[in-house]
């Protein structure tokens, strides 16, 4: 099991959460997600490796920046 952490720019709400949370979890791999806009975090969890790229990609696609930390 591998696990990333992500700072995230721009979520403000519960909404915002949930709109990272359903395109990261489209990703193939994934069995987890965090995600909080309160201190901008993001830890996806994932059977092997994750790819930080496609991750950053379904971050963008929902609206917001991310980084991995």
């Amino acid at each position: 099991m591998t696990q990333n952490q992500y700072q995230v720019s721009g979520m403000t709400c519960g909404h915002c959460e949930m709109s990272v949370r359903e395109e990261v979890g489209e990703l193939p791999g994934v069995t987890g997600i965090e995600v909080s806009a309160q201190t901008g975090t993001l830890v996806v969890t994932g059977e092997g490796e994750i790819d930080d790229a496609k991750v950053l990609a379904a971050v963008e696609e929902a609206g917001y920046t991310a980084e991995r930390v």
